[in-house]
């Protein structure tokens, strides 16, 4: 059965219905991705405030809600079982104490070329821990401190370079990369929501090393991660008490140790190893396990298929107040759009490439590195098209926008082979050849 949509006055909404379009731009309202389930009556209240009609989709009503509505009509005052994974839990909005605003300082070409060497020795310090865990000594995590602040400094200048990175490197290690990326994408929300350079410090250092316990795990565990057993998942969860008895005596600060502690707990109490929820959970911890989970959606990894950023970002939204706080995952996608930097894309004139940053004004209009032309075939030079000033004078129906957002590995996308600070292809006859 295919979805069908259905134009209807946002006073006539009810929970559960899916919205997939308004009568006014997404740009031009406060919701962060395009198309999203209505969870409560906020949600109702603020489309009322913006909208006089949307369209949702019939299809994409929550499970059961037709079929049971009129059965379970006199339950529905009634709150949800405690401990239920779909639970909310409403809390206060986060309050940052004195919040650092940031402004770009530096562009991305420029950006790039000292977050390149910074990534490379994140690596390399990663390694030298990872190693010596290995080996059963207590590893000397003084590198990867200074790395860490390195990380930093460039996310606060420029978060695109570190981003675009996380994206488009090839790691060898799955659980460097994991930790890298996951440290990336924290400090974007890290940045997003004004936390000042320590507190950002403390946190990237504790993602960097929130792995660390997995080093104690068995082979086919780590290699089955996605898809373990009641047995081997109650093994797994352990990885998190090993990784923090593992920095027991590296002197490392209880800020640190904190991110470790509590990145798989989860806002309504269903994550480990100690099942805490709310306010419970320390806010670097909070931060860290929304960009973690995230990494885990979009992260490629041999024999299963990522989520695109785009559907990533939807699940993340569809999850406020239930495992991740409402307003952190609002402002994380703020940090990061709803295309995020690195996702692949197809253009609505069959134009394919990858985004490389975006505006928060222009959600939906990012910049893109064009690297196909409407027939999917390669470009021998990519070009940058930065859609929200393409669009600025052109009426919708000659406006190019995102069509989709494509899988990792689509073939013909291949980004490594341009040079994204000027999109000059970085194709030669040596690199055909292969010399």
């Amino acid at each position: 059965m295919g979805v069908q949509q259905k134009k209807i006055a946002v006073h006539d909404l009810e929970i559960g219905m899916f919205v997939s379009d308004l009568d006014r731009p997404w740009h031009q309202t406060p919701f962060p991705i395009q198309g999203f389930h209505i969870r409560s009556q906020d949600d109702i209240r603020s489309l009322v405030s913006h909208c006089k009609w949307v369209i949702i989709d019939v299809a994409e009503i929550r499970e059961g809600i037709e079929q049971n509505r009129a059965s379970n009509r006199q339950f529905a005052d009634r709150p949800r079982r405690p401990g239920s994974h779909r639970e909310a839990i409403q809390l206060p909005p986060l309050s940052i104490r004195e919040p650092v605003r940031y402004e770009n300082v530096t562009t991305m070409k420029k950006e790039l070329k000292v977050s390149r060497k910074v990534m490379m020795d994140a690596e390399a310090s990663l390694h030298h821990v990872f190693e010596a865990v290995k080996e059963g000594a207590v590893p000397d995590l003084q590198e990867v401190a200074t790395v860490t602040r390195r990380m930093v400094a460039s996310a606060a200048r420029n978060p695109d370079a570190l981003l675009w990175l996380s994206r488009t490197r090839h790691h060898d290690n799955y659980t460097y990369r994991h930790s890298l990326n996951t440290a990336i994408w924290a400090l974007v929300c890290g940045r997003q929501l004004g936390l000042n350079e320590g507190l950002l410090n403390h946190l990237g250092l504790g993602c960097l090393l929130s792995q660390i316990g997995k080093l104690d795990l068995p082979d086919h565990i780590l290699r089955n991660e996605g898809k373990l057993d009641a047995e081997d998942f109650t093994t797994y969860r352990n990885y998190v008490e090993k990784g923090v008895a593992r920095l027991a005596d590296t002197g490392v600060s209880r800020a640190v140790v904190s991110v470790v502690q509590g990145h798989r707990e989860r806002h309504n109490g269903s994550g480990f190893p100690e099942g805490v929820r709310g306010d419970r959970i320390p806010l670097l911890a909070k931060v860290a396990g929304l960009a973690e989970y995230f990494e885990t959606l979009i992260g490629p990894r041999d024999g299963e298929e990522p989520m695109t950023p785009a559907r990533a970002v939807n699940l993340l939204y569809d999850m406020r107040n239930i495992e991740f706080q409402e307003d952190l995952v609002e402002q994380f996608i703020q940090a990061i759009g709803i295309y995020p930097t690195g996702s692949l894309v197809e253009l609505t004139d069959g134009q394919r490439g990858i985004v490389v940053s975006h505006t928060p004004e222009r959600r939906l209009w990012p910049k893109v590195m064009v690297m196909t032309d409407r027939d999917h075939q390669p470009l021998k030079s990519a070009r940058i098209v930065d859609l929200a000033k393409y669009n600025e004078s052109r009426g919708a129906h000659d406006a190019l926008s995102i069509a989709e957002c494509l899988p990792h590995g689509t073939e013909g996308l291949h980004p490594e082979h341009y040079d994204v600070t000027g999109a000059e292809s970085r194709w030669s006859l040596a690199r055909i050849v292969g010399a």
